[in-house]
């Protein structure tokens, strides 16, 4: 079996801060080389792998403005389609752009729909759904127009996220400053509770950032250290006492509410999206619909097992996981073409 896997070239493969969708391309990339798939990732030329590497941006736009982002990733996509008759299956990794070349080859494509950004972009998935292969990573991430094959939650490395079973003495904040995110709400259930507020991640809206973030930064009470990378992540979710994750959309999935689960740090989410299918209410972390009912549920964080957290995940979402899930999707699509 010969994959291609297509990432995107936003950040580094895997990505040395931030860049969600690449660090999950990068997981199930080197798991699929353990398990002796034949693997070529296509990603930007700085990207580390184990598996065949192919690229043609030398890298990320988000890292080099001298890259332009729209130039870059039509070169990069249709790099690996001139390529495609090289493999067994595309895996796509990057958005709709891609799915208005599958047509022109007979690879087939296997799409894994990261959330959608807008609805704007539905017409794309609509006009390719019959010789495409969706993937969905969490069941209220789909759309009723589309069909999928399955669903894939996004597994971690475990290893990365060591386990800490004491409680720590301050609220998080993990993840883009964004008004989608719910930061403010965060700064603001940390003020009600009256416990330290940590703020880690890139700002994406930067306006949002000086309005609604910056005036409550103090020292000791509402700190912001930007973008964490691995080597810092899993000490910050897990010696927390809590992770907050009050989003004001509908969450696709959540990496850092996982992550913060494998290290034992329950989380205080709203419900919104993906959270009731990853959160376990009142055994790894609370579903709230407020600040008001979030502050509420801190005061519940110590009758939590920290224990119960880390169990969750080794169970439900870990990279072995992620990595036997999509395999099956794998040999869903390409039994056909081995037994005709």
């Amino acid at each position: 079996m010969k994959i291609a896997l297509l990432s995107p070239i936003a950040w580094r493969t895997p990505p040395r801060h931030y860049g969600p969708w690449e660090r999950v391309v990068s997981l199930l990339c080197e798991g699929l080389v353990d398990r002796g798939i034949d693997v070529t990732l296509f990603a930007t030329g700085d990207s580390i792998t184990r598996a065949k590497r192919d690229f043609v941006c030398p890298m990320s736009y988000e890292e080099d403005p001298a890259i332009d982002p729209k130039v870059w990733e039509c070169l990069h996509i249709a790099h690996l389609f001139e390529r495609a008759a090289e493999f067994d299956l595309i895996h796509n990794h990057y958005d709709f752009l891609p799915l208005t070349y599958s047509r022109l080859v007979h690879t087939p494509v296997v799409t894994t729909i990261h959330g959608f950004s807008s609805p704007k972009i539905l017409p794309v998935y609509q006009r390719y759904a019959g010789t495409n292969y969706y993937v969905s990573i969490s069941d209220a991430d789909r759309h009723p127009s589309l069909s999928y094959i399955a669903t894939v939650y996004h597994g971690i490395d475990l290893e990365s996220f060591p386990f800490v079973g004491t409680s720590g003495s301050y609220l998080l904040y993990f993840g883009r400053i964004h008004p989608d995110k719910g930061t403010a709400e965060a700064i603001e259930i940390a003020r009600i509770f009256g416990m330290p507020l940590v703020i880690a991640g890139i700002v994406q809206d930067r306006r949002y950032f000086e309005e609604e973030v910056a005036p409550w930064l103090e020292r000791g009470r509402v700190e912001y250290i930007g973008s964490v990378g691995p080597d810092r992540r899993g000490g910050l979710l897990g010696n927390a006492y809590a992770l907050l994750h009050p989003v004001s959309f509908e969450e696709p999935f959540g990496l850092s509410v996982v992550e913060a689960m494998a290290c034992g740090t329950p989380v205080v989410a709203f419900s919104r999206g993906s959270m009731p299918e990853i959160v376990r209410h009142g055994e790894t972390g609370f579903l709230v619909s407020s600040v008001i009912e979030a502050t509420a549920a801190l005061g519940r964080v110590p009758n939590l097992s920290r224990q119960a957290c880390r169990r969750w995940v080794e169970q439900r979402f870990s990279r072995e996981r992620m990595v036997q899930d999509y395999l099956a999707v794998y040999g869903q699509v390409l039994k056909p073409c081995y037994t005709c």
